[in-house]
């Protein structure tokens, strides 16, 4: 009794694509916005901008001083747009979650340097320079066992 074994078939494996930051999504014949995700702690801001005619921000479906509620966090997200030398208008639309409304601000400003240095390389420079290209990593550490904190303990006496 013999059996016949199926020969096998492969896909050809495709080399992976370098992961950007940046990416453009075309959505109607002139409808064209570029995408980019911005963190700071653990917050998480998935920021769109498209060319519009004036600058409309939105955070979360609400407009940006209605979600933020002070001028600093508005002057905050704002920085890398209201510098000199920017390019033109946006609409903006961000979708962020986690961490505090700072961490918040700074993941949207993140995000959205992300998404000028995407579109205009010469740009790099200026904003590397402010800071605002870095990735704030800085997590709470967790609480420990036996400790009020994460390193507070109770005060410790001989007698």
């Amino acid at each position: 009794m013999a059996t016949t074994a199926k020969p096998k078939t492969v896909k050809p494996t495709q080399p992976k694509a370098a992961a950007r930051s940046v990416k453009a999504v075309k959505l109607a014949k002139s409808a064209v916005y570029m995408e980019a995700v911005g963190r700071r702690k653990t917050a998480i801001a998935r920021v769109r901008a498209g060319a519009s005619a004036k600058n409309i921000i939105t955070v979360n479906g609400k407009p940006l001083e209605e979600y933020f509620g002070t001028p600093t966090l508005c002057a905050i997200v704002m920085a890398p747009v209201t510098r000199e030398g920017f390019p033109g208008k946006y609409t903006i639309s961000a979708h962020v979650k986690g961490g505090g409304i700072h961490a918040q601000a700074e993941a949207i400003r993140h995000g959205l340097s992300r998404i000028l240095v995407g579109e205009d390389a010469a740009q790099k420079k200026e904003l590397k320079k402010m800071g605002f290209l870095k990735r704030d990593s800085r997590q709470v550490e967790r609480k420990h066992f036996g400790l009020k904190k994460a390193r507070k303990a109770s005060q410790w006496s001989k007698r």
